[in-house]
């Protein structure tokens, strides 16, 4: 009897396909009611960080440098008060083999696929993280498809994506491209299943226990060169694994009074998921639109659980506009000679105006950079805005209206620290976490996980509880 390839049919499998595609049984980790086992899904890899660290190197990944801006941090000093302007590091993650951190978080997975057996992967991603399974897939001798969502209804691509689909296609994977909607998984789902490929998803623990290396390297780095761990890290956030992989390395290496920032490009007003909207946003990741969702709701991904939980480590939330990162592109590419894609240059803006609210010697590290092209270069992204009727403009940052117009700062000191509210951020995570389960009663093991969700404590959990009508027992 032929299988049901209908949209419903598909998804109505969905857990019993991404079980074969990833070989890991998630219920084993489920308590019945809102808690999971986090920390023991982490720890079934089965792989240490030592491990992990072997693995990688075996393909070239990691032991970037990190790299001081001194004359970015110059620039910073000139615009701060007397005393301030901490010094800014740099972890130049574009020296990985596709070009970005998104190697470890891929590595780890194919060596997996490989090992068990699965002839080829499959990774639904509009960024780097295709470029990066692409690449870890020939150099394991693996298929690799990549399924994208780069169109919107009028075949029209944004330049970033299409950038990255001539990266995985010179890689060797097969590109499946999509317009935007809700074919997108229904279609990830189905390749799944009709060729019996790995799941080399974003957010399984395999590719979050890659990118632990990523904050271990750089703690231990930095305690080499200035003598002690960092002060603060800023990392881009969008679906969260970023952040997590380097929050916990960072833990890992001793690291555990650095604070951990992340950093997003404001979209708000955008809707990721419109078909209007989809070509009007300038930055494809590391903005609001899925900052925010991932944040909150994580376990809305390709797998049962994320493994990318941000809200467990971030201690803030920094927005920047979008026509200050394009600023700070250009001020990296012409004040330290290194010319850089947008994601890092997200964490790189929000590093600038924090430093200028620090003293000098304390110590940022942005954790990652990520490699440039064509369409994922400045020029592009603003003559495809305007093809898009968004209009360019010099002025003041805070009147940018995304979708509508781009403001480039007149003057660098005009990039500003924007702090979003953690509470509330902390408070909606909660609620969805009511939601996913159905829950209508808290025990003491749920609280004490949502408290560790939340990087907060009973107290907090218990009032947002009885704010929900949750029953305590």
């Amino acid at each position: 009897m032929a299988i049901d390839k209908s949209y419903d049919a598909v998804n109505a499998r969905s857990n019993e396909i991404i079980k074969d595609a990833i070989g890991v049984d998630y219920s084993k980790f489920e308590s019945g009611n809102i808690a999971f086992d986090y920390e023991g899904m982490m720890d079934s890899t089965g792989y240490s960080l030592d491990e992990v660290i072997k693995i990688n190197r075996e393909t070239g990944v990691g032991n970037t440098p990190l790299l001081e801006l001194k004359n970015i941090t110059a620039l910073a000093r000139k615009l701060s008060p007397a005393g301030k302007g901490a010094r800014i590091f740099v972890k130049d993650e574009q020296c990985n083999p596709s070009g970005s951190f998104k190697d470890r978080r891929a590595a780890l997975s194919v060596y997996e696929a490989q090992k068990m057996g699965y002839k080829g992967v499959v990774a639904a991603t509009s960024g780097n993280y295709g470029a990066a399974v692409a690449s870890q897939a020939a150099m394991r001798n693996l298929d690799c498809i990549i399924v994208q969502e780069c169109y919107d209804s009028r075949k029209v691509g944004q330049p970033e994506i299409l950038e990255k689909q001539r990266k995985c296609e010179c890689l060797g994977a097969e590109v499946v491209q999509l317009t935007v909607g809700p074919e997108l998984f229904y279609t990830f789902l189905s390749i799944l299943e009709d060729t019996g490929y790995f799941n080399a998803s974003l957010y399984s623990f395999f590719a979050i226990a890659g990118t632990e290396t990523l904050g271990y390297e750089l703690a231990n780095q930095c305690k080499a060169e200035v003598g002690r761990f960092p002060d603060y890290v800023l990392a881009t956030h969008a679906g969260g694994g970023n952040l997590t992989g380097t929050a916990r390395g960072l833990i890992k290496a001793g690291a555990k009074d650095t604070k951990i920032y992340g950093a997003s490009v404001d979209l708000k007003g955008l809707h990721m998921a419109s078909d209007n909207d989809f070509n009007k946003k300038s930055f494809t990741t590391g903005h609001t639109g899925f900052g925010v969702p991932y944040a909150t709701d994580p376990d809305h991904s390709d797998v049962p659980r994320s493994a990318a939980r941000p809200m467990r480590y971030m201690d803030e939330y920094m927005i920047v506009k979008q026509g200050e990162v394009f600023y700070m592109t250009e001020a990296l590419s012409s004040l330290e000679g290194m010319e850089r894609g947008p994601a890092g240059n997200t964490s790189l803006t929000a590093a600038f105006a924090l430093a200028r609210e620090l003293d000098e010697d304390q110590i940022i590290v942005v954790q990652e950079t990520e490699y440039t092209g064509a369409g994922k270069h400045p020029l592009a992204q603003l003559a495809f805005a305007k093809e898009n009727g968004v209009e360019i403009l010099f002025g003041n940052p805070d009147e940018d209206v995304p979708g509508k117009n781009i403001i480039l700062p007149e003057h660098p000191s005009m990039i500003k620290a924007r702090y979003s509210d953690m509470d509330n951020l902390k408070r909606s995570y909660i609620k969805k976490s009511v939601q996913h389960v159905n829950a209508t009663w808290a025990g003491d093991k749920d609280i004490e996980y949502l408290a560790a969700e939340t990087k907060s404590n009973r107290e907090f959990v218990v009032e947002t509880l009885k704010g929900l009508n949750i029953e305590i027992r």
